[in-house]
């Protein structure tokens, strides 16, 4: 398996994962995310792909997209908090016939290489607290609480 920046060539099975993660989160909340859908349209992949602050990592074996990592680089905008760089995992997917094969232990730890290289004080990323197994995996790979967004239904 090879971790490389993602390209224009990539885009429908970019999409194809997209559409994978949104089926996820809409079975376990329909009331917030839409079957069949997905996050980006082809237009704003291109935009991701051209955006200096986005890097679209692609795990490829055999020229099959087996999962990605979409990260976007942050920075603080409030004078309350430190001006750090951290590197934010907005969409992390492995392909679900691929699951159990370490794809998303690889690139997650491509990202933090990634992040560190370009001077990054943390990765952050968030996670429905209804996706437990997603919790586990980002539990194993050592992260930890940073902060808990809260809800109430009307």
């Amino acid at each position: 398996m090879e971790i490389r920046f993602a390209n224009e060539t990539d885009i429908p099975e970019l999409a194809r994962l997209l559409h994978q993660v949104c089926n996820v989160h809409a079975e376990q909340r329909p009331d917030l995310f839409r079957a069949g859908a997905r996050k980006y349209t082809d237009d704003q992949l291109c935009g991701l792909l051209r955006d200096e602050n986005v890097t679209i990592f692609s795990a490829v074996e055999a020229e099959q997209l087996l999962g990605y990592a979409f990260c976007m680089i942050r920075r603080s905008d409030s004078n309350a908090l430190c001006d750090i760089k951290t590197l934010y995992i907005d969409d992390l997917c492995v392909d679900e016939n691929c699951r159990g094969r370490q794809v998303g232990t690889k690139l997650y730890e491509h990202a933090l290489q990634y992040a560190r290289e370009i001077g990054c004080y943390n990765v952050t990323l968030n996670v429905w607290a209804c996706n437990e197994p997603a919790m586990r995996f980002y539990e194993k790979c050592g992260m930890q609480i940073q902060k808990i967004g809260m809800e109430t239904i009307l």
